[in-house]
């Protein structure tokens, strides 16, 4: 199962604007690979490029040695496609839709219930697809592109519309694709599902690359400091600024937060003065380094 996936200098442009602009990178068989990005980043086009949905203007594509662009059917058959927006074949229900997508491969009609069941959606099975909910499209969405038992799975935004339980289900599923050994390529502007699902991700902006390394490598390199914080009644502002170790401290109507690079010394000192009422504590996270390679500022 999975391929290996190499990407050199590809590049599009729509009139003066580069889309992706010379990306570079290599995804290794069975691997859970991410491609993050602000709106308009590149992300979805790189993606469709290297699915073979979009012609490169410049650069390649090789899975496993095939270009995708070429459309050979023995490629085709190993590649499962979900859509950020997808369309369904009218009037069917979820169920004869992912019967008709099975039968488009050879595939038997039997997946087509045990793929419901993965989903979610067996009470679904004879609801029309009109009048299945977004979040609901989303994940019959996923099935279509799985019903005929993939190698390499592309999926782009595979969480948006989904609600949290809905989400955290999806990654339990997906982390089983990975387990099986398939290569799967996921664009998300959800950091947190990006650190639980990926292997590697790949941030770029502007259509091009950035950063690419492990959520857990990318976040060790931002030497960003510790965040504890806690119930405002367990110290006061004047107090927490004596103790040791403690290079911020901010106040807010429900907490006090203390920003620290030396957390073991802080906790310590917190603990000999009983100061630990309402303690968390979380470090950076694969969030912060995105932010700081991309910026604040808002995308349309």
């Amino acid at each position: 199962m999975g391929a290996r996936i190499e990407v050199v200098g590809l590049t599009k442009s729509y009139g003066d604007l580069r889309a992706v602009d010379d990306l570079t990178f290599t995804i290794e068989p069975g691997e859970f690979f991410g491609l993050l990005g602000p709106n308009g980043a590149g992300k979805t086009t790189a993606l469709e490029m290297i699915e073979g949905l979009r012609k490169p203007d410049a650069g390649s594509v090789s899975i496993d040695g095939h270009d995708p662009w070429r459309r050979d059917p023995r490629l085709q058959r190993r590649i499962g496609v979900q859509l950020q927006s997808s369309a369904f074949f009218e009037r069917l229900t979820a169920r004869e839709q992912l019967v008709t997508f099975a039968s488009l491969y050879d595939a038997p009609a039997e997946r087509a219930d045990a793929l419901l069941a993965e989903v979610g959606l067996e009470d679904k099975a004879d609801s029309r697809v009109e009048k299945l909910s977004g979040g609901q499209a989303q994940r019959l969405s996923i099935a279509c592109a799985l019903v005929h038992d993939p190698e390499i799975v592309f999926l782009d935004e595979p969480s948006s519309a989904l609600d949290p339980q809905a989400r955290r289900n999806l990654w339990d599923f997906l982390q089983g694709l990975s387990g099986s050994g398939r290569t799967v390529v996921l664009t998300t502007h959800y950091m947190e599902e990006a650190e639980v699902l990926c292997d590697r991700v790949a941030i770029i902006d502007h259509g091009r690359l950035l950063e690419l390394d492990s959520p857990a490598a990318l976040v060790r390199g931002l030497d960003a400091p510790t965040r504890i914080t806690l119930a405002p009644e367990a110290i006061d502002e004047g107090a927490a600024r004596e103790v040791g170790g403690v290079d911020e401290v901010t106040v807010y109507p429900d907490r006090i937060e203390l920003s620290t690079r030396r957390p073991a010394e802080v906790l310590a000192e917190l603990a000999r003065r009983d100061a630990l009422h309402g303690l968390s504590a979380s470090g950076a996270s694969l969030e912060d380094v995105f932010l700081q390679l991309t910026g604040r500022e808002y995308r349309s």
